[in-house]
């Protein structure tokens, strides 16, 4: 667990995000799988989604999302000392997407990564970010949480076709001018036995590509989702619990409670045990389906974008993952 009581803190300067401007309804998945309007929207939440056209990769959804957010804090490319960029679909295989859009950004000398964490990749970025500002490595970091995932999922497959959508969201890093502002407590954890239950198997090296990985389909997303359902509750809970009573705060204190955007079931579930009232929980997962790493980030720039999320605001930010992998945020915004 990381307490920031004594240590500068880290605030988000600007937001920004990037999505694809063809529309995927549940009525067009049903002319494609065995589905229906009813069942997605009882079982998950979703509506539509957002689906990349061809030619468009994840660095193109990362450069406007980061475009967004840099000129939201006033800052030019050349002010960032850090790109980091959370994703578990890069534009390449190498080298990082974060390398790709410094390229794009015109810059240089900074330091960039790609971080593979999954649904939370964007909590886990946001963290080592931190990091590097809280000790003075860096004063200002970019973090982006970007995905096209209608290229890794299985189009027959109606369990996993449903739920994901496309894009990305940005956020601009600095250190915070207000005492009380900023990051307040964070806690990262994984639980690497679950891996089986979320998994993509073809594409690295155990299963590289050939005729046999594709006749297999195993560069696609594979998941069990009941099992992925209970533990999500489960571990969702308890983090948030955690990063609360590190910040001596319960889920009453909450102005917003952002969690990752995977199924409106798990969001009620968790939102019910952490007390947050019903008003309070940010949703946009009828709009866009799981985005993954996307999902937080893109959500707080509709926030901030709609005046919803306002100075002094808390914020508590929520999410899991394949890895199993999961963490949460605690904001003063």
């Amino acid at each position: 667990m990381t307490e920031r009581r004594h240590l500068p803190r880290t605030r988000i300067l600007g937001t920004g995000r990037c999505v694809p401007d063809r529309v995927l309804t549940n009525a067009d998945l049903e002319a494609r799988v065995d589905t229906s309007d009813e069942w997605i929207r009882t079982r998950t939440g979703i509506r539509e989604r957002r689906i990349a056209p061809p030619g468009m990769d994840t660095c193109d959804l990362c450069e406007g999302a980061a475009r967004r957010a840099l000129e939201m804090a006033g800052l030019r490319p050349t002010d960032l000392d850090l790109v980091i960029v959370a994703t578990v679909t890069p534009a390449l295989g190498f080298p990082a997407t974060a390398c790709l859009l410094q390229d794009r950004l015109g810059i240089s000398g900074q330091m960039a990564f790609d971080l593979s964490a999954g649904c939370t990749g964007f909590l886990y970025a946001l963290t080592v970010a931190d990091q590097f500002i809280r000790t003075g490595a860096a004063r200002h970091a970019l973090v982006i949480g970007a995905e096209i995932l209608s290229r890794i999922l299985d189009w027959e497959d109606r369990t996993t076709c449903v739920l994901f959508g496309d894009g990305a969201g940005a956020a601009v890093l600095g250190p915070a001018e207000e005492p009380g502002q900023g990051i307040l407590a964070a806690r990262m954890e994984a639980d690497g036995s679950y891996w089986p239950l979320l998994h993509m198997p073809g594409g690295g090296s155990r299963h590289p590509a050939s005729p046999e990985s594709l006749r297999e389909r195993l560069h696609c997303v594979k998941m069990q989702g009941n099992e992925v359902f209970r533990v999500a509750v489960r571990t969702l809970h308890r983090i948030a619990e955690e990063v609360l009573e590190t910040a001596g705060c319960s889920g009453n204190d909450l102005d917003w409670f952002v969690p990752h955007q995977a199924n409106r079931r798990i969001i009620d579930a968790v939102r019910l045990r952490l007390h947050v009232p019903e008003d309070k929980v940010y949703v946009n997962l009828d709009r866009y389906g799981n985005t993954s790493a996307a999902s937080v980030p893109i959500a707080l720039d509709e926030m901030v974008r709609s005046g919803l999320l306002k100075p002094n605001d808390l914020v508590l930010l929520d999410a899991f993952g394949a890895g199993f992998t999961y963490g949460a945020v605690l904001i003063r915004w």
